[in-house]
């Protein structure tokens, strides 16, 4: 019975990502700014996987874990989503979805249809390992929620902090063709990535168990947080950006820093 319930909720999941990614590209196409393509995704992750952590299984009512995971995961779409748009209202358009539809060319449209409809695809082992993190069946919170939450908590400030310390940069006089290489941004080129995918790590610290095969289930989510920011429409889209405005200066930095992991700033090859 359980089984099915959880299926449901999958199924669930899928059609309200789906939906909900149909609104982003309808307001990418009406205003021509893709960047509100991942302010509208971080709010559906978080909308979808804040109910699914809610979500009733076998007619229970929510337990503190579920109001734990579901408040943490509001949280994170708040702090991101509310950061994501602010910078988006100061641009015309995301560089990185504006390349891919420049080499679209008249087929933009439709490609951009169908590859917000592969995000929503891609989202759907994030809002499920929320799912199955939130309903680990026993009711009493354990210590490892409480890590798994700290983990979380420690991918949200973390990522604050990098956003932060960029902001600040960037506000600086004479910081225009420069690069950002103070506070986290020296000990990592992406700190801001390494802390995204920091907070989905929480959801298997609180659900992988011997005696929940569910659990298992929440490991894809790092897996694939890892995968999209590092070989996707995260870094490598950006580091290319970046060397086209900023040249040499970036490849010094790649030089001495760190593609994702924070290390201690070096000298020699990019790693």
């Amino acid at each position: 019975m359980a089984a099915i319930s959880y299926l449901v909720a999958l199924l669930a999941m899928a059609v309200s990502l789906s939906i909900l990614m149909i609104g982003a590209w309808l307001v990418q196409q009406r205003t021509g700014n893709s960047g509100w393509v991942d302010t509208i995704w971080t709010f559906s992750v978080g909308l979808v996987g804040a109910v699914s952590a809610l979500w009733p299984v076998e007619a229970s009512d929510p337990n503190a874990r579920q109001w734990l995971v579901a408040a943490f995961v509001g949280v994170w779409s708040l702090r991101l989503g509310a950061h994501i748009a602010s910078r988006t209202a100061g641009i015309t358009d995301d560089p990185r979805y504006a390349a891919f539809a420049q080499g679209w060319g008249v087929r933009a449209p439709r490609r951009m249809f169908l590859f917000l409809q592969n995000q929503a695809l891609g989202s759907i082992p994030l809002v499920f390992a929320i799912f199955v993190a939130a309903h680990f069946p026993l009711p009493a919170l354990r210590l490892r929620d409480y890590l798994g939450v700290l983990v979380l908590l420690l991918g949200i400030l973390g990522e604050a902090v990098a956003d932060a310390q960029l902001k600040r940069f960037r506000q600086r006089p004479g910081s225009k063709g420069q690069v950002c290489d103070i506070g986290l941004w020296r000990w990592s080129r992406h700190p801001n990535y390494f802390f995204e995918w920091l907070g989905w790590l929480a959801y298997p610290v609180i659900a992988v168990s011997p005696d929940y095969p569910w659990g298992w289930a929440t490991l894809l989510a790092p897996a694939f947080m890892y995968w999209i920011l590092v070989y996707v429409t995260g870094i490598p889209p950006l580091e290319t950006q970046m060397l086209k405005s900023r040249g040499e200066r970036y490849r010094d930095y790649q030089s001495r820093t760190s593609i994702f992991f924070p290390l201690p700033p070096r000298r020699g090859s990019s790693r």
